[in-house]
């Protein structure tokens, strides 16, 4: 399974409060991805404009958030919403022959949508964490995950993704949100 890659997008210091509604799925997707193999990959944003304030190099504010669970030191910096502009990370994926991702992170409306885009653009299997995604405008969530399946990616809940399978007896009687896949495989 080393070809497969759980992406954590921006969660730092600076990113809207709400990641704190998501942190705990998120490090339980975390131990998934050691439990089953799967490489752990931190992105994190820096803002290089002038007059920023948020995610300025070299600040408390962007550094990763102190509750997240650091598992590797896959750690890559973009400056741009697409985590694919980093160079190191681009190369990661080369070397490591990655070519299925697990996107968790926020902002749901911005860098991970733009990732999901990019990652898809450019063929690579993507599955977006429906409950490990957060936005600065939380009631845009469904559309983005609306969003992410148009443009060909899989979302799924976590409960999904820790029963290893879509199809597993334990989650068939949990209840799904829109846009999760059900116990049959088809996508509510």
């Amino acid at each position: 399974m080393r070809n497969k890659a759980l992406v954590i997008i921006d969660i730092q210091n600076d990113i809207t409060k709400n990641y704190k509604e998501i942190i705990g799925n998120i490090n339980r997707a975390i131990d998934w991805a050691a439990e089953h193999g799967i490489h752990d990959v931190y992105i994190r944003h820096e803002n290089l404009s002038a007059g920023t304030r948020t995610f300025k190099p070299n600040t408390r504010g962007a550094e990763l958030a102190p509750e997240l669970k650091i598992a590797s030191e896959n750690v890559f910096t973009k400056h741009k919403g697409n985590a694919l502009s980093s160079a190191a990370f681009a190369d990661f994926i080369d070397e490591n022959k990655v070519s299925e991702f697990y996107l968790a992170g926020a902002d749901a409306v911005a860098c991970v949508k733009s990732t999901c885009y990019n990652m898809r653009k450019a063929n690579y299997g993507v599955t977006v964490l429906s409950d490990c995604v957060t936005s600065y405008d939380k009631r845009k969530i469904d559309e983005m995950l609306r969003y992410y399946e148009s443009k060909g990616g899989n979302v799924i809940g976590l409960d999904g993704l820790l029963g290893d399978s879509f199809f597993s007896p334990s989650v068939a009687n949990l209840p799904l949100r829109c846009g999760d896949i059900s116990p049959k495989g088809a996508t509510l």
